[in-house]
């Protein structure tokens, strides 16, 4: 349990988008999972890199010195925030692109006929490439269905899938279409039990929840800063034994002299990481504890409370719209299986028009599929304009959820 409770004003000053307005009234940003706003300190730590400390790594000089220490500082910062070592820590350009190459070296030991499993509540980005990868070595590619009642993922189909030929198992730890929490500690069980890599997508999870790669037991774990709260940048966990041994492509000089992770390529923007070192850092001073880690424990603790109130709030404000269709769970004792993400459609209105309206009130929201391609061709959708998506964050208050109930409300 928490031992901290957030303090909205306190929080909320330290995000200067937060106090943009639109029309003379404030701006609302349900937009969160499409990309989180950012705390100054963010900022300032990335104009700090750039500024005085813009220097590329190894040189005996200060500004590299400087830089040396940053990047060893954010390997630290991402290792507790993802639950796992700094040195199994590996930054990119973004979460896709890290998706991509690790993949690609992954598939590079596998035989032809070796099977993976997607589902269908990920995020394209965990299904594209073991599609395209499945094209270059022959392998077979299948996906897990999810309910089309609730949004949840179909175990045991999921399970009637496994072999002994099933070489990963990529799942999204929660949905960022439909907002659904997939049950981690099962999906873990049921690929190692065939001894297949357990290839995770936290991206959408780690605004909401704690990340803990090791004590999840995820094999490979992914995530993006510019989610929570900081820079656009991509973060992969990956398992020691795994790295050391997968094929890495690499220049020449990078291998005699290795420096940072093996599939990190040519020069990391510094930048960037001294951001996401700034965000952890913030996330963190929400919490108390001894270490870091201990307090984003206890922010995360803080920050769930906050958010699934805020979830109950909107879906007993929206559940009496006829108008409305609410896609995922809707049971709100299922709430804890669901992160504070909802997607729905208006009767009589393309979701891109809704969005537009909405946003001529100063409510930033989402429409289309969210590249959850899978999910939305499932939910039939796609064929429709996709839907319309809201998503609550810590910042959000009480007072803007109440506002966009009422703005739906207006839509019927």
């Amino acid at each position: 349990m928490a031992t901290t409770a957030l303090d909205l004003d306190r929080i909320r000053a330290q995000f200067p988008a937060l106090q943009r307005t639109h029309d003379g009234r404030p701006f609302a940003f349900f937009d969160g999972p499409g990309g989180s706003q950012v705390p100054l300190a963010v900022a300032d730590a990335m104009t700090q890199s750039l500024l005085h400390a813009n220097a590329n790594c190894g040189g005996a000089f200060a500004t590299s010195l400087e830089s040396d220490a940053a990047i060893e500082e954010a390997r630290r910062a991402a290792a507790d925030f993802t639950g796992s070592e700094p040195d199994e820590i590996a930054f990119g350009p973004n979460a896709t692109t890290l998706q991509f190459l690790l993949a690609h070296a992954a598939a590079r030991t596998f035989e032809p006929g070796d099977e993976i499993i997607t589902t269908e509540l990920d995020h394209d980005s965990n299904v594209a490439q073991w599609l395209r990868v499945g094209e270059d070595h022959g392998l077979v590619v299948h996906q897990a269905r999810l309910h089309r009642t609730d949004g949840t993922l179909d175990l045991h189909h999921l399970e009637g899938l496994l072999s002994p030929r099933t070489r990963v198992v990529a799942f999204t730890l929660a949905s960022n279409h439909l907002g659904t929490a997939t049950p981690i500690e099962q999906i873990v069980h049921l690929a190692h039990s065939v001894g297949a890599l357990a290839w995770g997508d936290g991206v959408h999870y780690a605004p909401h929840r704690p990340l803990d790669r090791v004590g999840m037991g995820i094999d490979v774990l992914f995530t993006s800063p510019y989610k929570w709260f900081g820079p656009h940048l991509g973060i992969a966990s990956i398992r020691r034994d795994l790295a050391a041994t997968w094929p890495a492509d690499r220049v020449r000089p990078a291998d005699e002299t290795p420096a940072g992770h093996r599939y990190e390529t040519g020069t990391q923007s510094h930048e960037a990481m001294a951001g996401m070192t700034a965000a952890v850092d913030y996330l963190a001073g929400l919490g108390t504890g001894p270490t870091r880690r201990a307090r984003l424990l206890d922010a995360y603790a803080a920050i769930r409370v906050h958010e699934d109130a805020l979830a109950l709030r909107f879906w007993e404000g929206v559940r009496g719209m006829e108008h409305l269709t609410v896609y995922g769970i809707t049971d709100p004792d299922r709430f804890d299986e669901r992160v504070a993400t909802f997607s729905f459609t208006v009767d009589g209105a393309p979701p891109a028009e809704v969005a537009e309206r909405l946003a001529r009130q100063g409510l930033a929201v989402w429409d289309g599929n969210f590249y959850a391609y899978s999910a939305s061709v499932a939910l039939g959708l796609e064929e429709r304009g996709g839907a319309v998506r809201v998503g609550f964050l810590h910042y959000t208050t009480p007072a803007e959820v109440d506002r966009l109930v009422a703005a739906l409300g207006e839509l019927g």
